[in-house]
């Protein structure tokens, strides 16, 4: 099949978008996209409210760890192929090619950008496991990775290495394959911002039908529950920094009490669209974490500074120890911990990537690809060395909660650190209201890309269409927590890993169409 002269040409598809939508009710949607995503998200909360939540528990969660038994040589080899796809592509002539052509602007500012692909990425998440992860690496709360004894110098390092390489480069590489994409086939090919158009060099004009509809629709459903994931996380936490400041119940009621009121609060956004609500609440969120973050290391400045290195050291010297599944003896730890974060990450994938996608518009290759994996890193390292090593060292020196019972409540670690800092309770008031914008961020992000998935690739969907997806997000959310009771994580663990799986195989035949596309870009030959 060539790709510049018969009829499968990507330059040559008369495809135009939106051409298979149906318009009604106040609906712009392409049906079998929208019909069938939305028909099994419906079919799974009925199921899920009227099977017993202690079976549709205990299926959930044997689901998950069969996934991750027979396919975590998958998940593992996969987000390594990632990285080394992207920092290929970096140093490639194809990193001179400019999204959208060569005399294409961006949209957005620098710093604007930046903050938008970063709290949509992984906001939520820092906020919950800054602290926590660290301290159970550190501790053996659930296994050390690479066997390391617990409460050593050495668990401390390898704690803090293990900790950013879960949140660094990997998971940057897997929404920068999607998110470059997206991006490359809908500002230079002209085709449909959607997950089916990246296709489009191996799947000619059958892209246009069911196997591209059957892309799209494991693209939605892999968004919504990656966000219900991270929706379900920060209620939590949000929840029990209410308890911890005002003693207000942290039980389910309160938590989806949480989710229905930023769910409310998201739809406000997701109707003022990119410019007028994503952008502000992207901007306003990486303020807060700025103040946050800076605050914390100037308080424990002596503790911060010296773990920068250490997090550093621990990352560079443990990336290639980790990121090999062969022969592990931790792999009850790689299993409960790594293989997860990979499932998670790959579930958001089409969530983050289609947001970025979207917002870069103007950038070359190279820029793009430096900035979605090594800014973030960047950040990353900063907030895991300040938050976790200053827990870390709380234990060590038997200080508050944390020194003297180790990690108790995941969602309550970073109150309880904040605790024996000064002015603990503004503090934890300030990550409360932080955890709160990064959850509207991420639902009204995740609103504006199902939407345009599910709308034919038109990324001005109808407002009744973007508020049906937030209400659905939170709709599951509030369903997988109501299923998992007590020990919610496990069944918002399931619901990531089971749609994840599917879609690691649809991004790594991506890598391949994107260098297939790349190839016909006449830039490339400068």
């Amino acid at each position: 099949m060539s790709l510049n002269k018969d009829k499968y040409s990507i330059d040559n598809t008369d495809y135009t978008v939106g051409q298979d939508n149906v318009q009604k009710w106040g609906f712009d949607v392409h049906n079998p996209v929208f019909g069938f995503s939305a028909g099994f998200i419906a079919l799974f909360l009925i199921a899920i409210m009227l099977v017993d939540p202690e079976v549709s528990k205990a299926a959930l969660d044997g689901l998950k760890w069969q996934i991750i038994g027979m396919f975590d040589g998958l998940f593992m080899w996969s987000a390594n192929i990632f990285v080394i796809f992207c920092l290929a592509l970096v140093v490639s002539p194809f990193g001179k090619i400019r999204l959208g052509g060569d005399d294409a602007k961006s949209d957005y500012s620098t710093m604007s950008w930046i903050a938008m692909l970063f709290a949509a990425g992984m906001g939520i998440g820092l906020m919950f496991w800054g602290v926590a992860e660290p301290v159970a690496y550190f501790t053996g709360w659930y296994e050390t990775p690479l066997n390391v004894t617990p409460n050593t110098p050495e668990a401390a390092k390898l704690a803090l290495g293990a900790t950013m390489f879960h949140w660094g480069l990997h998971p940057w590489a897997i929404y920068g394959v999607v998110a470059l994409s997206l991006a490359f086939f809908a500002y230079n090919k002209g085709l449909p911002l959607s997950m089916r158009s990246v296709f489009y060099p191996i799947l000619g004009d059958r892209t246009w039908g069911w196997p591209g509809h059957v892309v799209d629709i494991f693209a939605v459903i892999a968004t919504l529950f990656g966000l219900a994931t991270s929706l379900g996380l920060g209620a939590q936490q949000a929840a029990s920094g209410f308890h911890h400041v005002f003693g207000i119940d942290d039980g389910l009621l309160t938590q989806i009490i949480i989710i229905v009121v930023v769910t409310l609060l998201a739809v406000v956004s997701v109707v003022r669209g990119i410019d007028g609500g994503v952008k502000v609440i992207s901007n306003i969120n990486m303020l807060l974490a700025i103040v946050l973050v800076v605050f914390v290391a100037l308080v424990t400045m002596a503790v911060s500074m010296g773990t920068i290195p250490t997090t550093v050291m621990g990352y560079i010297e443990n990336i290639i120890p980790l990121s090999n599944p062969i022969g592990r003896e931790d792999e009850a730890w790689m299993h409960g911990w790594t293989v997860f974060y990979w499932a998670w990450w790959i579930s958001w994938s089409p969530f983050v990537g289609m947001f970025i996608a979207r917002v870069s518009r103007g950038r070359t290759v190279r820029e793009f690809l430096i900035a979605v994996l090594i800014i973030p890193t960047i950040v990353t390292i900063l907030w895991m060395s300040v938050f976790g090593g200053v827990a870390i060292d709380q234990i060590i020196n038997n200080v508050g909660e944390l020194g003297a019972n180790g990690l108790t409540e995941v969602p309550l670690a970073m109150f309880q650190m904040f605790d024996q800092l000064p002015f603990g309770n503004i503090l934890s008031l300030l990550a409360v209201v932080l955890v709160l914008v990064f959850f509207i961020t991420s639902s009204d992000s995740g609103s504006l890309v199902i939407d345009s998935i599910t709308a034919g690739g038109k990324v001005d969907a109808p407002v009744p269409q973007r508020i049906f997806w937030a209400l659905i997000e939170g709709a599951i959310a509030i369903a997988l927590l109501w299923v998992g009771g007590t020990n919610a994580i496990q069944a918002l663990q399931a619901g990531a890993i089971s749609t994840a799986l599917p879609f690691t195989i649809i991004l790594l035949i991506m890598c391949v169409s994107l260098l297939m596309g790349m190839r016909t870009e006449k830039h490339n030959k400068g």
